[in-house]
């Protein structure tokens, strides 16, 4: 391990005995197992996961916080230092999805620790790429990008053959729509389905048609709109065979499934739903989608549904894509979410968890600087 003088202890949000989540000053710095970097944490961005684990399943003394960007203080013995080198800006996501590593690490945290095979290099603008991607914005990258490549090109989702690195050429390029294209994740979906040789289409509120339309999109749809399931299936001749639900509820679920093709096709969804409102189109074929697959870890939250085996094959998968995107980003060809920054550090995240349940978030993503 590469030799840095750490503090005894650090400054992290952590659940007190009733789940809650507070600031504490004498946190554990967490170990490194193989394969892993210690990155001191510039920024942190917040998601609805963030809050969904927190309250749906508490962990007393868990750590709390998964996207974050920083820089490398530490690697594991085994990790190539020529290929990451401590002092090296990156963004990434800590594993919360078992109490394993729930209990040593999370994101809202003065340092965190990732595997290095998924992180992503934050550059420095030059003279050939100048719109590359700051620490603030690239804090919000990771659960957005891990979310679409286990939708897009996972077997067991969409599945999709055009790649970033082998994009798909139709005369008539293929629809997919992004219901909920102004989420963090949706403007993220956009992008590399344009890049990827398909025609994105999406819904938003009206008050964002213009970010997504920026991203990409040819097409945006008032959700809210009584008939959109019928103006969707209208604009793409009733070709739509592929759908990214980043809302992944009731209502979402039926206008999807009501704007698929008549032969049927894949919907990839971010939550679950009940079984019965999959079921009332068989010829749709739809996969609840969890970011935190990509790590090759056993999910155990403790619920049908959620909990499952690791997964090497999405763990590959994730590697793999992840090399296209930091050639996007290396470039300055991504663009992030529209951010708001939140004061106060450590307790401005916990504020930001508070905002997120209250449901007071549109077309931005909430980050926090904390060092």
């Amino acid at each position: 391990m590469a030799a840095t003088q750490l503090p005894s202890f650090q400054r992290a949000v952590q659940q007190d005995e009733n789940g809650q989540p507070r600031v504490v000053s004498k946190a554990s710095i967490p170990s490194l197992p193989s394969g892993f970097a210690l990155v001191k944490t510039y920024a942190v961005a917040l998601n609805p996961s963030d809050h969904k684990i927190l309250h749906n399943f508490p962990i007393p003394g868990g750590y709390i916080g998964s996207d974050f960007s920083g820089t490398v203080v530490q690697t594991a013995d085994d990790v190539n230092t020529d290929i990451l080198k401590p002092g090296t800006m990156v963004s990434g996501a800590a594993f919360n999805f078992a109490p394993t590593h729930r209990k040593v690490n999370g994101a809202f945290a003065e340092y965190v620790r990732a595997p290095v095979d998924l992180l992503l290099r934050v550059s420095p603008p030059s003279s050939t790429h100048k719109d590359t991607m700051g620490p603030l914005e690239a804090a919000t990258l990771a659960t957005a990008i891990s979310t679409c490549i286990l939708a897009f090109w996972s077997p067991d989702a969409l599945g999709l053959l055009g790649t970033l690195d082998a994009p798909v050429h139709h005369e008539k390029p293929i629809p997919v729509l992004v219901y909920g294209g102004s989420t963090a994740t949706g403007t993220i979906a956009v992008q590399l389905l344009r890049m990827s040789g398909y025609d994105p289409i999406a819904t938003c509120s009206p008050r964002n048609f213009d970010l997504v339309r920026d991203r990409g999109a040819s097409a945006v749809f008032d959700y809210s709109t009584p008939d959109v399931a019928i103006k969707i299936k209208t604009h793409t001749n009733g070709r739509l065979k592929y759908v990214l639900d980043c809302i992944s509820d009731a209502d979402s679920v039926s206008i999807c499934y009501a704007a698929i093709q008549r032969a049927g096709g894949r919907c990839a969804l971010l939550e679950r739903v009940p079984d019965e409102l999959l079921a009332t189109r068989e010829a749709v074929r739809s996969a609840f989608v969890l970011a935190a697959d990509i790590y090759g870890e056993d999910i155990t939250l403790g619920q049908r549904g959620y909990d499952r085996p690791a997964s090497r094959e999405k763990h590959e998968l994730a590697v793999q894509h992840l090399g296209a995107v930091q050639r996007l980003l290396d470039q300055g060809r991504l663009k992030a979410h529209p951010i708001e920054v939140l004061d106060g550090g450590l307790q401005g995240a916990v504020k930001g968890l508070e905002i997120l349940a209250n449901g007071q978030v549109s077309g931005k993503k909430l980050v926090a600087i904390i060092g």
